[in-house]
């Protein structure tokens, strides 16, 4: 976008941009030799025997769950698989295999071992830390002083020593996978800074989950007939609307924000759990004189600003607050965390979660407008299963989660 001149980024990040947007004004100026990975497209354990050719003969759709959607893409187009779905993910893509998808490409640090849950079918992309520049930058300003240092940098004969935790000499045997019957509620909790919290509130409910250390992402609990997996938050609506989860923990703001997306989605909220309490703000840079959106809709007409630049991890959301406080032209900047340091450079607006609001004091941010007060909930899809026992166990363990609520 030309935000900046140079930048330092994994090579598994430009090339994922590079597969949608082939002739995008990127330069791979120099691989720092650090940082370095490999992405792996990975099938569940209990199919490690399967070759290659299997994936490209299957019949029916192949559901490839990953962060890197455009290059699990090109992936599967390159192995000519007859049928396959993409589920775009923020992250946690080990955790879908098998009973969610087929495939999972996954990123693994050079050194470490292979997921226990999971084992590798082909690998796909090495990856290491890029210099990489705006090609118009790159072709028009003297970036001289700065290169020659990163380029002595570069040709050492090692930048950073990465540990190296051990390998998978392919001896040890993975733990098999065990899948619950299909009458299982399957419960998605949360990672991330909701896990706490939600474990917490879970406990005083009298739901004990207990970790499993073959495979953290799928813990026990002490709940018959419940079935539990760990994911990312953001992703847990989707993954209800596909109907890989029966019941899930997440936040009111990314259920609102799928919603925003997916109108028509078979998504609804079940209860309001009431921890993880956030404000979803717009912010500006102190240095921008208004203090409302109305400000800014008279920056616009006076042509202060000639567009307005908005960014946030709620891209929806913040699609939304835009048009209904008719702050046009504008243009949205997704982002993937620390959007509060896109102000006042690379963007006008942020729309943000916050808590105390310590954060965007420290960046010299202040919030002109409180959008709406989220918490976490747990939601469910509007299409009742017909398994009558599945349905017994998701109503007993609501019931379950209201007397927490009540207690609280």
């Amino acid at each position: 976008m030309g935000n900046y001149d140079l930048g330092i980024c994994g090579r598994d990040w430009v090339e994922e941009l590079l597969a949608k947007y082939p002739s995008s004004a990127l330069v791979k100026a120099l691989d720092l030799k650090y940082g370095k990975s490999s992405l792996y497209m990975a099938c569940s354990s209990s199919d490690n025997s399967r070759p290659i050719d299997y994936w490209r003969t299957k019949p029916g759709t192949i559901r490839i769950a990953t962060e890197y959607p455009n290059l699990a893409e090109s992936f599967a187009l390159s192995l000519r698989l007859r049928r396959f779905s993409i589920f775009p993910l923020w992250g946690a893509a080990e955790a879908y295999p098998p009973e969610n998808a087929d495939l999972a490409l996954v990123s693994l640090p050079a050194g470490s071992p292979f997921n226990q849950a999971l084992s590798p079918v082909s690998p796909t992309l090495s990856s290491s830390a890029l210099l990489i520049a705006h090609r118009i930058s790159w072709e028009s300003k003297d970036l001289s002083p700065l290169l020659r240092c990163l380029y002595a940098a570069g040709d050492a004969e090692e930048v950073i020593r990465e540990n190296v935790k051990g390998q998978n000499d392919g001896t040890r045997e993975s733990p098999p996978i065990s899948l619950r019957p299909d009458s299982a509620v399957r419960l998605g909790l949360p990672d991330g800074h909701l896990q706490g919290p939600a474990l917490e509130f879970l406990g005083r409910a009298g739901v004990t989950i207990q970790s499993n250390p073959l495979d953290p992402r799928r813990p026990s609990t002490n709940i018959e007939g419940v079935s539990i997996k760990m994911v990312r938050p953001q992703d847990m609506p989707l993954q209800v609307a596909n109907g890989n989860f029966d019941l899930a923990v997440t936040g009111e703001d990314w259920l609102l924000n799928h919603l925003y997306r997916f109108p028509s989605s078979p998504v609804k909220q079940v209860l309001r759990l009431g921890f993880g309490k956030v404000r979803i703000v717009a912010v500006v840079s102190n240095q921008l004189p208004v203090d409302s959106p109305q400000g800014l809709k008279e920056l616009l007409r006076k042509g202060d600003l000639t567009r307005l630049r908005v960014a946030s991890e709620y891209t929806d959301i913040a699609d939304k607050y835009a048009r209904d406080n008719h702050l046009s032209p504008y243009r949205l900047i997704p982002t993937w965390g620390a959007s509060e340091a896109f102000l006042p450079e690379d963007a006008d607006l942020l729309i943000e979660n916050v808590q105390t609001g310590r954060t965007l004091a420290e960046h010299n941010l202040k919030v002109i407008d409180t959008i709406f007060e989220s918490s976490s909930c747990l939601i469910g899809s509007t299409h009742a299963p017909h398994d009558s026992y599945k349905l017994e166990r998701m109503n007993c363990l609501i019931q379950t989660l209201q007397q927490a609520i009540k207690k609280n």
